[in-house]
């Protein structure tokens, strides 16, 4: 194997995390933690069809602080990869392209995602 002494890319701790970079892991990350959350909602669905007493149960984990975070963070996770699917859709059609645009929307998606996330809870507590 023949190899030459140029230099190797550096290496992603010397790059700083720009928007669009963090933006799209974060959409990964949401994804997968949805893809997570479904496992408690057919948990919920399974116990709902069980009966009263499953059904209480599942509920009442759900209702403890831990549950409560964890519906959280899945409320979190779900208004990001919505508003941040959209965003890819505007991208798809050709708009928001150039760098303003983009640390724009980003910048948006991530407004739009707390303020959801508030509205919603904010309405059940």
């Amino acid at each position: 194997m023949v190899t030459d002494n140029r230099p190797l890319s550096p290496h992603l701790q010397v790059y700083r995390p720009q928007l669009t970079s963090v933006t799209s892991i974060l959409h990964r990350f949401s994804g997968l933690l949805l893809s997570l959350g479904m496992v408690l909602v057919v948990a919920w669905l399974v116990a709902l069809a069980a009966g009263p007493q499953a059904f209480g149960t599942v509920t009442g984990w759900l209702a403890s602080p831990l549950g409560l975070i964890v519906l959280f963070v899945w409320t979190i996770a779900l208004f990001y990869h919505l508003f941040n699917g959209i965003r890819h859709l505007l991208w798809d059609a050709g708009w928001l392209l150039e760098l303003k645009g983009a640390h724009a929307s980003g910048w948006t998606v991530l407004v739009l995602t707390l303020v959801m996330t508030a509205i919603v809870w904010g309405g059940l507590l």
